[in-house]
């Protein structure tokens, strides 16, 4: 043998089998994923879902976080001051007979009507209350009316005294004279006689003045000469001295200068100063509080005469405006108004609303009201309708035909008529807005159940004879924990696709409700009500931005729960590709 063949061999040591490490994305891994993992990996794959997912979140952002870092509140009314022309006092051509009463004399309504029919048929006399009235025209438009005392009654061509009166000597030939002449007046010994006929009848009366009815118009320059301008005796004796063109005339030892305008006349003192003012023109003050002067009517009336469209006064300028037969005479004036219908702005990106509140506020505001609706309703939908169509799927027999029956009472009530019969009544009682937003949710909760209490009554029915239900009956359970523990469950992935359809229903319902009027009253805010204000076709045309934001949020929202919706339907159906 060889050195070699009598080496000893030393045995190589053994290497640990080393099993190689995996990466993650490795295909040889096993994937074990949950059931939620799995239906969540399904949802994120659809890109749908995804978009209305973010939508989703972009509402709720908006919706309740916005009112927070906005600067304004829901209610908050935005003014602003603008120079606007706005009626000051207004004018008018007088048409109508004004009075002016002589001392110790009655005048009043009755015999006011009497002497108008009279003088519209023009008829020389009247009565009232068994007493003669006559007038004289003393001026265009100015008649003086007088008391008739009967003196004496011609009676076959004799004078017989009426009443117990004398007649005066020489009375009876100046009658007869008059007569003959056939003038319905005479005058004797400085008296003034009318002669008078009623039927066959003719009488003799003496005048007394008791008023004048004149379409002049008279404004004292002072208010303390404003008795003594509105005096029987001044308006008769300036009546006669216009009529006459007099440039002077006396009342009461007291002299007086006329002065002819164009369109009225001044009447002054004889020291020059202003005294009365004489127009057909009535200038009044459309606020009573205030006093006009007569230089400010004087003014406002040249410009009517003249047909002019200004005049200044005290440094202020004024515009006169015909309308019609009337003048209105305006001036301009720092006034605060509200900020309506105000377009978009960098102040208010979305504008104002009727009311002059911020819309973008609003919008925000109203996405909480509208989006809690939706949530209250649809929970109290889904809780209503497990427990009814749980107890009734899991029970059978009596106690499901019971509260099926019970179920087709519910459907049978109309249910649009209720809601608007519900919404008159807190209109009636005056419900706060407040309270009649829970309400709604309340009712519309209420109405609203059976559909979902009916599609878990059908899926409990199929469930409850499956060998996981045997196992509880074997165990003993109680039979509320079989049906919230180990029924419900098993129809929660169903309930949560019907869930976000449904939100979307309550939401549009509930915009509805607040187009019509029916739902979220003023002062809160809902997407609804914001477009109830375009129901005017003025509005919907011109402020765009009143309606078409408020819209696009609904259609938003809408088609992102329905997009979520969608797609937990395909994440939960066992049968979708993967």
């Amino acid at each position: 043998m060889s050195d070699l063949d009598n080496t000893t061999k030393t045995p190589e040591p053994i290497q640990p089998v080393r099993t190689p490490q995996l990466a993650l994305d490795d295909q040889r891994r096993i994937k074990v994923l949950s059931p939620g993992m799995l239906v969540a990996k399904r949802f994120l794959r659809n890109r749908l879902a995804l978009i209305g997912l973010v939508i989703l979140v972009v509402m709720f952002i908006f919706s309740f976080l916005g009112p927070i870092l906005t600067p304004y509140t829901q209610t908050q009314v935005f003014y602003t001051e603008n120079e606007i022309d706005k009626d000051y006092a207004g004018a008018i051509i007088n048409t109508e007979l004004r009075y002016v009463v002589a001392n110790g004399q009655e005048f009043g309504a009755l015999a006011r009507a009497n002497f108008l029919l009279s003088l519209g048929r023009q008829e020389p006399t009247f009565s009232t209350n068994d007493a003669e009235f006559t007038y004289v025209e003393e001026a265009e438009g100015t008649y003086r009316i007088l008391q008739l005392e009967t003196v004496a009654e011609d009676l076959l061509d004799q004078l017989i005294p009426a009443g117990g009166k004398v007649i005066p000597d020489g009375l009876e030939d100046a009658y007869f004279d008059a007569k003959s002449a056939r003038e319905p007046m005479f005058e004797f010994n400085g008296e003034t006689y009318h002669i008078t006929t009623a039927g066959r009848r003719i009488f003799i009366s003496t005048e007394q003045n008791v008023a004048l009815a004149s379409l002049s118009i008279y404004d004292a320059f002072n208010v303390e000469d404003s008795a003594a301008v509105d005096s029987f005796a001044f308006r008769l004796a300036s009546t006669k001295a216009l009529r006459d063109g007099e440039t002077e005339f006396e009342v009461a030892g007291q002299s007086y200068v006329v002065e002819y305008n164009e369109g009225s006349t001044t009447i002054k003192t004889p020291d020059g100063n202003d005294f009365a003012e004489v127009s057909n023109i009535i200038v009044n003050p459309l606020d009573q509080r205030e006093f006009l002067p007569v230089e400010f009517k004087t003014l406002a009336r040249e410009v009517i005469n003249t047909r002019g469209a200004t005049f200044d006064f005290d440094g202020i300028e004024y515009k006169v405006v015909r309308v019609n037969t009337n003048y209105y005479i305006k001036r301009a004036t720092t006034s605060t108004l509200i900020k309506m219908f105000e377009f978009p702005s960098p102040e208010h990106p979305v504008g104002t609303d009727n009311n002059g509140m911020d819309q973008m506020t609003r919008l925000m505001y109203g996405g909480r009201v509208s989006l809690l609706v939706g949530f209250v309703v649809v929970l109290l939908e889904i809780v209503i309708g497990v427990i009814i169509g749980g107890i009734s799927g899991y029970f059978s027999g009596n106690v499901d035909t019971a509260l099926m029956r019970f179920v087709d009472l519910f459907n049978s009530i109309p249910y649009f008529p209720m809601i608007i019969i519900f919404g008159s009544v807190m209109d009636t009682l005056e419900v706060s807005p407040m309270t009649r937003l829970f309400i709604l949710m309340a009712i519309l909760g209420l109405m609203g159940w059976t559909g979902i209490a009916r599609l878990v009554r059908g899926q409990i029915l199929s469930l409850r004879e499956q060998d996981f239900m045997v196992a509880t009956e074997a165990t003993g359970i109680r039979t509320s924990r079989k049906i919230f523990r180990h029924l419900v469950p098993n129809v929660m992935p169903l309930l949560i696709v019907i869930a976000t359809g449904s939100l979307g229903s309550v939401i549009i319902f509930e915009a509805t409700l607040g187009f019509l009027g029916l739902g979220i009253k003023y002062p809160l805010a809902s997407w609804g009500s914001i477009i109830n204000i375009a129901s005017d076709p003025f509005v919907m045309t011109t402020y765009w931005f009143i309606w078409l934001p408020a819209g696009m949020l609904i259609l938003l929202t809408v088609l992102g729960f329905n997009f979520v919706g969608d797609g937990l339907r395909d994440a939960y159906d066992p049968k979708m590709k993967r």
